[in-house]
C-alpha cells in the first residue's frame, strides 16, 4: 500500500457513517492522519494498521478547509502548496470541496 501526504482516507464508523482523514505526514514507520471533521483530531498508525482496521483512499488530492476556525498560528503553518480553489478535472473537485462519500456502497457489496 502506497501512502502519500494529502491524501484522504475513510473508514465506516460503528453508526454507519463515513470518517474522512487527511494524510498530514508519513514516515517510515508511521502515519499521521487528521480528522476532516474535527481539525483537533490527530493520530498515528502504521501502514499496516490502515489496511487491517478498513480505511480506504477516497482522494488522491487533500481537502482544505476554508473556513476560519482556531488560532492563525495554527492556519499559518499549513499553507496549502497549490490553489485550494482549482478545480482538479481527475477529481472532479477542487481542494475546498469536500470529497464525496462514495463509501457506503463499498461497504454494502463487500457484506454480501
Amino acid at each position: 500500500m502506497d501512502i502519500h501526504t494529502g491524501e484522504v482516507y475513510g473508514k465506516k464508523t460503528s453508526s454507519n457513517k463515513l470518517a474522512m482523514y487527511n494524510v498530514l505526514k508519513v514516515s517510515k514507520t508511521s502515519i499521521t492522519l487528521q480528522n476532516i471533521d474535527n481539525p483537533l483530531s490527530l493520530f498515528e498508525t502504521t501502514i499496516q494498521k490502515l489496511a487491517i482496521l478498513g480505511y480506504v483512499r477516497i482522494s488522491q488530492t487533500p481537502y482544505i478547509n476554508l473556513n476560519k476556525s482556531g488560532a492563525k498560528k495554527r492556519q499559518a503553518a499549513r499553507k496549502p502548496t497549490r490553489c485550494p480553489l482549482t478545480l482538479d478535472f481527475l477529481e472532479d473537485r477542487a481542494d475546498s470541496e469536500r470529497p464525496a462519500p462514495i463509501l457506503p456502497d463499498l461497504f454494502t457489496q463487500a457484506a454480501l
